[in-house]
């Protein structure tokens, strides 16, 4: 059991299978199955034989897991948070891994899962319809199955066991019971929701170092626009301008201060919410914030931008009614004018020159516990937020 949609528990689960840390099957189980009490059982034991043998998380694990880990987040539409967490986890194993990475091969990639809140149904129906496995014969042509599992086995070796202990079978049962076949759910690679993968890092003068969006679940009205910014240093003064109307079509609130120096990088929940939830904004303004969205969100909301504001980014830079370029498809978020009239690049970068000069860093949110220590020692999201 997780989140009832696809969110961050949910991905992360789905993650650690891709990764080959779970048993073939078990992600997503939903907290009420009838086979979540043997595979605890079976994860135990086979946890026994795998201290008894030494087999170890880094014996496993390498890069190429990683890359599995990736193409499997494409396919199911997965947390925008797990470009903090991959990178992070990767890190830790000694790998070197961005948010860049996940852009170069989400790009191309087959988005399949038709499962809240980019899509449609329940968190449950992913298991019934044949969780990571069936995700994985779909994309099995994008996949390392040479690499080893928590099983001891391959990849490859373990699906061909679900195939032929009727692991399938059982799951369509499941689906049968709530009146859905396994298409409605996963769909076939040859039929994908989309085939550009669901993530994407723009950059520009407003985000030099990148920042990322979940394209799969921005309206396509918001893929390309012209905003005007209003800016806030906090999320509570956003989120109280959204809810009595202040922000109007057109306009993108901007969230600063909120990144891993600043304040240690919350969720920008409420304020995605409230944008999401009317249906007149969630298709005209856009979100874009130093900070973080909780792995539910939806609409357009454009996060992680960087360098943050505390660090003196371009986002601490802008000004009420600048022009803010949102271009998804072209990759760019930029600062294209001042007070709502265009300017040239070249006259846009000495107009932030100046600001920049006259710029001044707020002083620390946090003097005090582990909450300073993080602030201090923070590296950029586009690295994965770890600290150094």
């Amino acid at each position: 059991g997780a989140c009832s949609f696809m969110g961050t528990a949910s991905t992360m689960q789905v993650m650690a299978e891709a990764l080959g840390l779970m048993l073939p099957g078990t992600a997503l189980m939903p907290a009420t199955c009838e086979d979540l009490k043997k595979a605890a059982y079976d994860a135990g034991v086979q946890a026994v034989k795998l201290a008894e043998t030494g087999l170890k998380s880094t014996d496993i694990v390498t890069m190429k897991s990683f890359e599995n880990a990736i193409m499997v987040h494409a396919a199911i539409s997965g947390s925008s948070n797990s470009l903090l967490h991959i990178p992070a986890a990767a890190h830790e194993f000694g790998y070197e891994l961005d948010a860049d990475y996940f852009d170069r091969m989400h790009r191309n990639a087959h988005y399949l899962l038709d499962i809240r809140p980019a899509g449609k149904w329940p968190a449950q129906y992913f298991y019934y319809a044949g969780g990571v496995p069936r995700i994985m014969e779909e994309i099995k042509s994008m996949l390392h199955l040479d690499v080893l599992t928590v099983t001891g086995k391959t990849l490859g070796e373990n699906l061909e066991g679900l195939k032929k202990n009727g692991y399938y079978e059982k799951c369509d049962e499941y689906l049968a019971k709530v009146g859905r076949k396994r298409t409605d759910i996963i769909r076939s690679f040859q039929n994908p929701i989309g085939d550009n993968g669901t993530i994407a890092i723009l950059r520009g003068n407003l985000a030099p170092e990148g920042a990322e969006v979940k394209h799969s679940a921005v309206p396509k009205e918001m893929f390309q626009a012209v905003l005007k910014a209003k800016p806030f240093d906090c999320e509570e003064e956003a989120i109280a301008a959204v809810l009595d109307k202040t922000i109007r079509p057109g306009d993108a609130v901007i969230i600063r201060y909120e990144g891993p120096k600043g304040s240690g990088m919350p969720e920008m929940f409420y304020t995605t919410e409230a944008i999401s939830s009317d249906e007149e904004l969630s298709k005209s303004i856009a979100l874009i914030t130093d900070g973080r969205f909780s792995g539910a969100s939806k609409g357009p909301a454009i996060g992680h931008v960087s360098p943050e504001a505390a660090e003196g980014g371009p986002i601490a830079l802008i000004e009420e009614d600048d022009l803010i370029e949102i271009d998804i498809p072209a990759r760019t978020l930029r600062i294209i004018g001042v007070r709502g009239e265009k300017k040239t690049p070249e006259e846009m970068d000495a107009i932030l020159a100046v600001r920049r000069k006259n710029w001044t860093p707020k002083p620390a949110k946090y003097t005090s516990g582990v909450l300073k220590i993080f602030s201090e020692h923070a590296v950029s999201p586009m690295k994965g937020g770890y600290m150094e």
